[in-house]
C-alpha cells in the first residue's frame, strides 16, 4: 500500500470512511467487522468515524464502538490512525442537525475518548460549521482539546476556504485535514482542495463515489471512468479514487465501505496511476 501524510503521520494513500456500517440500511455486526479486518489486510491504516454515525437515538457513537471492536479483534490495529468528529447529531427520526458550542465539543470528545478506548484522539474533527456558533469559538474548543493532549491532531469538515484559513490560524497553523464532499458528481469542493495543496494539509474527500458506492453506477453515469477501466481491467470505483488521488500528494479517499470486497477494490486504488490523458479526460467528464 502506498502511503501519505495526515500531519507527521504516514498513513495508507487510501482510507476507510465507516459511515456504512453505522446508519441506515446498516449491515449485521459480524460483516461490519469482516469489512474492517479486509481493510487492515489490505493494508488501510486510515479509517474515518464520528460519533454521529449511528441510527438510533439511544446508539450514539455506535461506529466508533464498532470500530474500536474490530481493531481489538484483529490484533493488527496498533498502527491504525482512527480518525472521528464532533458537532453533529442524530436525534434519531433520520434527520441531522450541529451543535458546535465548546461545551458540547468537550463533552463529545470525552465520550469518544471512552467509546475509542484510547488516553488521546488520533485526529479529531469539527464535523461540520454551526450557524449558531461563531466558528472560532468552536474551533477554540479544538484547540483547547489539543493544548490539553486530549487530542492527537485537528482537523475541519465540511468548510470553505474562509473557514479553513481561520481554523488554522486558531490552531496556530496545526491545522493537518480538511475533509469535503467531492466526487465525479460533486466537485465544488475543488477550490479547497487546491487551498490544502498549497497549505500542505491532508484533503480527505468523504463521499468520493458519489454516495453510492457502486462501481457499475459510477461507471454508467460518467462513461470515461468506465472506459478506462476497461482499458485497465478495472472497476470504474477503483479508476475514480485513482484519478482523484492523482490531483494532489495531500488527498487522501476515504471511501465508505460495508462489504469486505468494497474496500479491496477501493484499497487497490492506490497502485492504479493513470497517465496524463486519462487525468485530462477524467477531469474534464
Amino acid at each position: 500500500m502506498r502511503t501519505r501524510y495526515i500531519g507527521p503521520v504516514e498513513v495508507s494513500a487510501i482510507g476507510l470512511g465507516g459511515m456504512p456500517m453505522s446508519i441506515e440500511g446498516r449491515p449485521d455486526e459480524a460483516r461490519s467487522i469482516a469489512t474492517i479486518h479486509a481493510a487492515l489486510d489490505a493494508g488501510v491504516t486510515f479509517i474515518d468515524t464520528a460519533d454521529a454515525y449511528h441510527l438510533y437515538a439511544d446508539d450514539i457513537g455506535h461506529n466508533e464502538s464498532l470500530i474500536a471492536k474490530a481493531l481489538r479483534t484483529h490484533g493488527g490495529g496498533s498502527d491504525v490512525l482512527v480518525a472521528t468528529k464532533g458537532g453533529h447529531l442524530r436525534p434519531g427520526d433520520g434527520s441531522w442537525t450541529v451543535d458546535g458550542s465548546p461545551e458540547h465539543l468537550r463533552r463529545a470528545c470525552e465520550a469518544s475518548l471512552t467509546r475509542l478506548g484510547v488516553e488521546a484522539i488520533g485526529l479529531y474533527q469539527f464535523h461540520r460549521p454551526d450557524p449558531k456558533v461563531p466558528y472560532a469559538d468552536s474551533i477554540g474548543a479544538i484547540c483547547d482539546l489539543l493544548d490539553e493532549g486530549k487530542i492527537r491532531m485537528a482537523g475541519i469538515s465540511n468548510a470553505d476556504q474562509e473557514q479553513i484559513r481561520l481554523a488554522n490560524e486558531v490552531l496556530d497553523g496545526r491545522l493537518v485535514s480538511v475533509q469535503n464532499q467531492f466526487s465525479p458528481a460533486f466537485r465544488s469542493s475543488e477550490p479547497e482542495l487546491e487551498l490544502c495543496h498549497d497549505l500542505g494539509i491532508a484533503f480527505l474527500p468523504w463521499g468520493p463515489l458519489g454516495g453510492s458506492g457502486r462501481a457499475a453506477k459510477l461507471g454508467s453515469r460518467h462513461a470515461p471512468f468506465a472506459q478506462i477501466a476497461e482499458a485497465h481491467g478495472v472497476s470504474p470505483q477503483r479508476v475514480c479514487l485513482a484519478w482523484m488521488s492523482a490531483k494532489s500528494s495531500f488527498v487522501i479517499p476515504i471511501p465508505g465501505c460495508s462489504r469486505p470486497e468494497s474496500i479491496q477494490d477501493s484499497a487497490a486504488a492506490a497502485e492504479l496511476v493513470l497517465d496524463d490523458a486519462e487525468i485530462a479526460l477524467l477531469d474534464a467528464a
